[in-house]
């Protein structure tokens, strides 16, 4: 399977998002050839940070937390294989937070961003002319204001430089409820997701089954952004020093457990699913999300 001179093009909101929602699609899109580019939109300004040693950098605090997080991107980019751009320029376009918070009214607020984001995207689409485009469905995924954006300016670019196929990065709920239930312990201070706490959806078109090496490098790329993911493996780093430790009842769907900032356990399952949106998920005539897990 050959993906020479292929070219996708995710479009995420946030650093982090690349890896969680994407990280195993984009890292065997790039192992088979194909030449991978991940837009961020924002810094991620907005987020909470894990562990103490850079808690003051919040937004109510320093408001140093975009910058910081421009080198835990790079790092994610560089454990998935992948290259980097950021919309506009870096900083251009704010994270707006949740829904309803004071974020919002930033005057750079990427939730309000209008066609200059569109503009801008569509530059880079010129520029890489890409087979497939992924990013998150019309819901954003779980509803975040600046991935429902992605979402939108994804669309319109692509009206303007039309692309084979867009496909959206979901979870699926039938995988993530087995994967929920093979956590058998989560670390001190974490706890337990409540049913229908996390966003899922009852269906997907594909289903991309990761093998050993990119189950590894999505991983890696999670553990690059440890001021906003903590994964359950026994890892430290300069900003999460304590280590966290979660086991699995069976092999089976997950691999590991990881959590966000609010700290709910949740499983990083061997597949990634995803919805077409547009278009067909096929690159020329390849069928790259089905790639048997061992070879």
């Amino acid at each position: 399977m050959n993906l020479m001179g292929k070219r996708v093009v995710a479009v995420h909101a946030h650093p982090d998002d690349e890896a969680i929602w994407t990280g195993g699609a984009l890292a065997r899109l790039a192992r088979l050839g194909a030449e991978v580019t991940v837009v961020t939109c924002t810094l991620g300004e907005e987020g909470e940070v894990i562990g103490n040693p850079y808690a003051n950098l919040v937004a109510d605090h320093a408001d140093q937390l975009g910058g910081f997080r421009i080198g835990e991107l790079r790092a994610s980019l560089d454990a998935l294989g992948v290259c980097g751009r950021f919309l506009g320029a870096p900083g251009k376009y704010r994270d707006s937070g949740m829904a309803g918070t004071p974020a919002a009214k930033h005057p750079p607020a990427f939730a309000s961003s209008g066609e200059t984001a569109v503009t801008d995207l569509v530059e880079i689409l010129e520029e890489i002319h890409p087979d497939l485009l992924i990013t998150y469905g019309p819901d954003g995924g779980y509803g975040h204001p600046d991935h429902i954006r992605a979402h939108e300016i994804t669309h319109a670019a692509a009206r303007q430089v039309p692309v084979a196929g867009i496909l959206w990065a979901v979870t699926l709920e039938s995988e993530l409820q087995a994967g929920l239930e093979a956590i058998e312990h989560i670390p001190a201070g974490w706890r337990a997701a409540q049913s229908g706490e996390i966003a899922c959806v009852p269906q997907a078109d594909l289903a991309v089954h990761m093998t050993v090496g990119e189950m590894a490098a999505k991983a890696a790329a999670i553990r690059a952004h440890a001021t906003q993911l903590w994964l359950a493996d026994g890892s430290v780093s300069a900003t999460n020093p304590q280590a966290a430790y979660a086991t699995l009842r069976h092999p089976g769907p997950a691999a590991q457990v990881f959590a966000l900032s609010n700290l709910i356990a949740q499983p990083l399952t061997w597949k990634e699913h995803y919805q077409v949106g547009e278009g067909s998920a096929l690159l020329g005539d390849v069928r790259w999300w089905e790639e048997a897990a061992g070879e």
